[in-house]
């Protein structure tokens, strides 16, 4: 318990968002900068850790989307988060497969954990990569945007909802240093932001993520100003459930959230309907909400399975289907990861979705 006091150290009470940003972003001491965390020698796994298929189903998308919008001379991609840079050296494998693509293309990495950034430097050793840590640097377009599981390691907020007012939830160190949640009225600023959602509307707990909305706003002007898009996968619903759904992991186990602070995961699930909302408002077209398992299919990733499964032997081809299994699965990742395109084209016609 003791440890939880170098997260405290500064504050006697912290917001949910603020607990988060410490625990997870603190350096040294936070997960993301003191840990490696994925894999399955690690805590979690994510699609690109599980099969190439993924990552080359994301390659397939940003090439048919290259082409849609008239086979631009230079454009601009940027994975967000991307983790220990595994979809990356899958997409670079792709990507020189077709010549005029990948002479177009520049490829930038937008990572804030200067742990991760050393790691990913070294799984991925290219020099056709640039990493970044803000997107001042990309000042002409297209840009096509992807990320896949960044928006729920994104610390949020937590509200409810009395009459009407709205509370903010806290977290305070008590003497014994144990964590304990109190709630405190909320700011008019913060009352009004909320408000101002429609799919926020009657909701008691509330679940607002806006550092997550800073980063999605920067990247919502890139888009308006260059011509763009941004397509997001990650673990979220459809339907607010008035829920915490802040969730720990640690080894592959679930994990009581204020235990092993620091050397645990902490995440979120996404509300899409909020995001889509929010892309919206800032006058971006929007395709989806799909589930994941409706887009890999739409992108042909069981008919790619049997094309390279055909030279085989029977213990890889098992292999193979097993993790395709868990990538499509209704009871896997493939109706709980929700997929949405965002973008400023004029076209209306993209891969994956119908």
């Amino acid at each position: 318990m003791k440890s939880n006091l170098k997260f405290f150290k500064d504050a006697k009470s912290l917001s949910v968002d603020q607990f988060l940003e410490k625990v997870l972003y603190k350096k040294d001491k936070g997960y993301y900068n003191s840990k490696f965390p994925f894999g399955y020698k690690g805590d979690f796994v994510t699609a690109p850790n599980i099969s190439n298929l993924f990552s080359e189903m994301i390659a397939v998308w940003m090439i048919s989307t290259w082409e849609i919008i008239g086979k631009p001379k230079k454009f601009n991609i940027i994975e967000l988060g991307p983790g220990d840079g595994s979809l990356v050296e899958v997409l670079l494998k792709v990507f020189k497969k077709f010549k005029q693509f990948n002479s177009s293309k520049k490829i930038y990495l937008f990572e804030k954990s200067e742990f991760l950034k050393k790691i990913q430097k070294k799984n991925i050793n290219n020099n056709e990569v640039t990493w970044i840590d803000n997107f001042n640097k990309i000042k002409s377009g297209p840009v096509i945007f992807f990320g896949n599981e960044f928006f729920d390691a994104i610390p949020i907020k937590q509200f409810k909802r009395d009459k009407k007012y709205l509370f903010e939830k806290y977290f305070v160190l008590q003497k014994c240093n144990k964590i304990k949640e109190i709630y405190r009225k909320t700011s008019n600023k913060n009352t009004k932001i909320i408000n101002s959602y429609k799919t926020l509307d009657k909701i008691k707990f509330i679940e607002f993520p806006q550092i997550g909305l800073n980063y999605l706003d920067e990247i919502a002007k890139k888009i308006s100003n260059l011509g763009g898009c941004i397509l997001m996968i990650d673990y979220g619903y459809l339907k607010p459930n008035n829920q915490n759904t802040l969730q720990s992991v640690i080894k592959h186990k679930k994990n009581y959230i204020f235990d092993n602070l620091g050397k645990a995961d902490i995440s979120s699930l996404v509300n899409f309907p909020l995001i889509k909302e929010f892309f919206l408002k800032k006058d971006l077209q929007v395709k989806g909400v799909i589930s994941q398992k409706e887009f890999l299919k739409n992108m042909g990733i069981e008919e790619r399975a049997e094309i390279i499964s055909k030279n085989m032997k029977f213990r890889e081809k098992s292999n193979l289907y097993l993790r395709l299994k868990r990538l499509i699965s209704p009871k896997l990742m493939g109706d709980l990861f929700k997929v949405i395109l965002a973008y400023n084209f004029k076209s209306d016609k993209y891969f994956g979705f119908k």
